[in-house]
């Protein structure tokens, strides 16, 4: 028994030794880096990220009149700040079939191209004439609304002398002018005695003539907004159209003189 007895003392303090151990185990708190990070990990990026959702703040956001094309109307979403777009999106654009891949092309194009600009005078997308044609013309309308509205809050406190001076914006829709494609009306918006921006409301359509107005149209309302008055050239290809907008312009602006 004495030869044996070191062995027993051996074996039972390796018992008291796992027992220990196990017994440490099981009173460590559950976590590991892993749950950790699950749990916090995830807070940071979101704070990050909330700044963004204010970024657009004190930034106005208009949208242009749907233009209608051949395949399907286009329209125009702007943000401006400080006068100069930020940001431009298409809330409306050609879809179902070959639309769709055309438009995925051609959209973001445009919407970087008018960003890059600041204007609607940007190149058609190649193989997307009648969408950049769509797309320019609801693009026009939305940075006349802009300027209207911009021209609009800076004669509220302006007082000049003369009929019609110092009244605010104006917005005056012509007669519709009758040509032998179809009628032809323009609406104006007038601030501090000048053209802030041009609208057209009726437009020949139909057949050959949808094309002529997705190309005339754009032109001719960026014509009589530079030219402030109804004398302007007519466009190449759209003779009778340019004789029809002039009309409903002028009669647009007698009005405003009026």
């Amino acid at each position: 028994m004495r030869k044996s007895h070191p062995v027993r003392r051996a074996v039972l303090a390796g018992a008291a030794t796992v027992s220990g151990i196990v017994l440490l185990l099981s009173l460590k708190p559950a976590s590991d880096p892993g749950s950790a990070s699950a749990a916090g990990g995830a807070v940071p990026p979101v704070a990050a990220q909330s700044p963004q959702g204010g970024r657009g703040a004190g930034a106005g956001t208009v949208t242009g009149d749907a233009a209608s094309t051949q395949y399907g109307p286009v329209q125009v979403r702007l943000t401006v700040s400080d006068g100069k777009i930020t940001r431009a999106e298409a809330v409306q654009a050609p879809k179902g079939g070959q639309s769709d891949r055309v438009t995925a092309d051609a959209v973001p194009k445009l919407n970087q191209a008018a960003v890059a600009a600041g204007s609607a005078d940007i190149d058609a997308v190649s193989g997307a004439t009648y969408t950049s044609a769509g797309y320019v013309k609801s693009l026009q309308s939305a940075l006349d609304k802009a300027a209207a509205a911009a021209g609009s809050d800076a004669g509220a406190g302006a007082a000049e002398e003369g009929a019609g001076a110092g009244q605010g914006t104006q917005v005056l829709t012509g007669d519709a002018a009758q040509t032998q494609y179809g009628p032809v009306q323009v609406r104006v918006t007038v601030s501090g005695g000048k053209i802030t921006g041009v609208e057209t409301l009726r437009a020949p359509k139909g057949g050959r003539s949808d094309q002529v107005t997705a190309d005339a149209v754009p032109k001719l309302d960026r014509a009589a907004v530079a030219a402030g008055s109804a004398d302007i050239d007519a466009v190449s290809g759209a003779t009778y159209t340019s004789a029809g907008y002039k009309q409903s312009l002028q009669s647009a602006l007698d009005r405003a003189g009026g």
